[in-house]
């Protein structure tokens, strides 16, 4: 005598309920093996690793943010919950062969659910607008600094009032990253800036700003800020503008007032002083051919005799790009630094002599383009 077959509708929950503990018991595990802490994946959801703003404009942001991720995770976990609820309050039991009674419509239902996210919408209209009243507003400065941007790197000259046409540039600064380059800015004291493209578009960002800008060609976009902690905070162009978007990066160097205003002395009488670099100087001892197309060296292999100076021959023919050779010892240390040169241009780099050994050259510019000195 055969039986009917036993209803699996009564298991099915338990089953459902087993596997989302073992996948939760997973995720844990595999999160606690690479190192997170709680603290940390709750900061994760949120910008600059849940930490603050570092200028005047981005704690405006940093709240709208909150108040926006606090409203969503609301309704995630209340929506999950009735879901949740529905699935094993009302599942089909044994002996449940007719549908339950039906709902088709119900007025007070459908006020709540319009009224409650327009309600929501609002608010966020009120507060995103003062957000960016806030970000856009504009502040007297006696800092103007000009962004210039170009694939793939970016200069910063410093201007002797708002950028336009009367605006003198006081000197500029060539070198994006590093402790000397970059762009500087006094903590505690207004900044303008305005960016400009010489090729595509980009975006001026600094994560730690909670700002983001873009860098259109033929127009001249300003914004102003003022940074309240010291520090080094690296930027970025965050718009696709090309094979090498990723070594556009940039660092901002905050520094206080007095320090500030010192550098920028120094750097104006250095500019003023300093001619630019000659196209071609005189060649000493053996000369060396080295080019830059496309943000690339010519040659990633030179030969140079030991104990002897000589002459790298470097032409750049990136047009608006700058590039210049840095040669480095085996254990860091630099030997020799040529100046750095816009394209399309070339120059002489006489280079003193070095000791038996392999070296590394480098564009400080663009810290990608590498190559292998072997002086013998």
């Amino acid at each position: 005598m055969s039986m009917p077959p036993r209803s699996r509708t009564g298991s099915g929950a338990l089953v459902a309920g087993l596997l989302i503990l073992v996948a939760v018991a997973v995720a844990a595990i595999v999160l606690y093996a690479s190192g997170a802490t709680l603290p940390g994946i709750w900061d994760s959801f949120f910008p600059v690793a849940g930490g603050d703003g570092v200028t005047d404009r981005s704690h405006s942001t940093k709240a709208l943010y909150d108040v926006v991720f606090y409203i969503a995770a609301a309704i995630f976990v209340v929506v999950e919950a009735v879901i949740v609820f529905t699935v094993f309050r009302y599942r089909r039991k044994p002996g449940d062969d007719e549908l339950p009674p039906q709902i088709h419509g119900n007025n007070l239902v459908e006020v709540i659910w319009t009224a409650i996210p327009t309600i929501i919408v609002a608010f966020l209209f009120v507060m995103s607008w003062q957000t960016l009243n806030t970000v856009e507003a504009k502040t007297p400065s006696d800092v103007y600094v000009r962004a210039v941007a170009a694939r793939f790197q970016w200069s910063f000259d410093y201007l002797d009032r708002p950028d336009g046409p009367d605006a003198k540039v006081l000197f500029s600064q060539a070198l994006p990253v590093g402790d000397t380059g970059g762009m500087f800015v006094p903590v505690g004291e207004p900044v303008q800036v305005s960016l400009r493209s010489l090729d595509v578009i980009h975006a001026f960002y600094v994560p730690k700003f909670l700002f983001k800008r873009d860098v259109i060609p033929g127009k001249t976009n300003t914004f102003d800020f003022t940074v309240d902690e010291a520090g080094t905070y690296r930027g970025q162009c965050a718009e696709l503008c090309g094979p090498f978007h990723g070594s556009m990066v940039f660092d901002v160097h905050a520094i206080p007032k007095a320090d500030f205003d010192s550098w920028l002395q120094q750097q104006i009488e250095t500019a003023s002083a300093t001619p630019a670099p000659a196209p071609s100087g005189a060649a000493e001892g053996p000369v060396i051919e080295l080019g830059a197309k496309d943000i690339a060296f010519t040659a990633t292999d030179l030969q140079a005799p030991a104990d002897q100076a000589f002459t790298i021959h470097f032409k750049n023919d990136d047009a608006s790009v700058p590039h210049d050779v840095e040669i480095k010892d085996g254990g860091g240390n630099v030997a020799f630094k040529g100046d750095i040169v816009t394209g399309p241009a070339e120059t002489n780099y006489s280079v003193p002599a070095l000791p038996a050994g392999t070296y590394t050259f480098v564009c400080t510019v663009h810290p990608n383009m590498t190559g292998t000195l072997t002086v013998q």
